[in-house]
């Protein structure tokens, strides 16, 4: 059984069966995990090439979220989506999301050079399944007051979600 379980192993190096990265994993239909917290460590580059992936599979756009877990206004935003469960349906229905950390420990200059400068945060880029920008998003535009706005948010995922999502 050991040796059994060993050459399958062997065989799938040789033939380069076996993913390797978390792209080949999604690549062969093994899940696309969503990057959901702003992490420091994350490799932004890596997390939308993955995003880019998913997005084509499942026709949706991609929802760059840039902020981090130092940010009021972040955790304000991420808990409009999980107070108006339809607010989070509308997301996950037309989106694949990828929060990007910015911070002291990693401002990922390198990947949000790319992108429109960033006024302030959170910051929403919204791609094309192809990776392509469509829109750079100014959030203090869907605020009133000292919260984000459930309607301007939702209106803002009706305009940038793909049609028929």
């Amino acid at each position: 059984m050991l040796q059994r379980l060993f050459l399958v192993i062997i065989l799938g190096f040789v033939c380069g069966s076996l993913p390797v990265s978390a792209q080949e994993k999604q690549e062969e239909g093994e899940g696309y995990v969503p990057v959901s917290k702003f992490d420091p460590k994350r490799d932004a580059e890596e997390d939308i090439r993955n995003a880019v992936t998913e997005a084509r599979r499942t026709g949706k756009r991609i929802l760059l979220d840039v902020g981090g877990d130092w940010c009021v206004w972040c955790r304000r935003l991420d808990s409009l989506f999980v107070e108006n469960k339809d607010l989070a349906e509308s997301l996950q229905r037309g989106f694949v999301v990828v929060k990007v950390n910015w911070s002291r420990e990693n401002k990922n200059e390198s990947v949000l050079s790319r992108y429109p400068r960033i006024p302030g945060y959170p910051h929403l880029f919204v791609l094309e399944s192809d990776g392509k920008l469509l829109h750079s998003q100014d959030t203090g535009q869907l605020e009133s007051g000292n919260h984000h706005d459930r309607d301007k948010v939702q209106a803002f995922l009706k305009k940038w979600a793909p049609q028929g999502k």
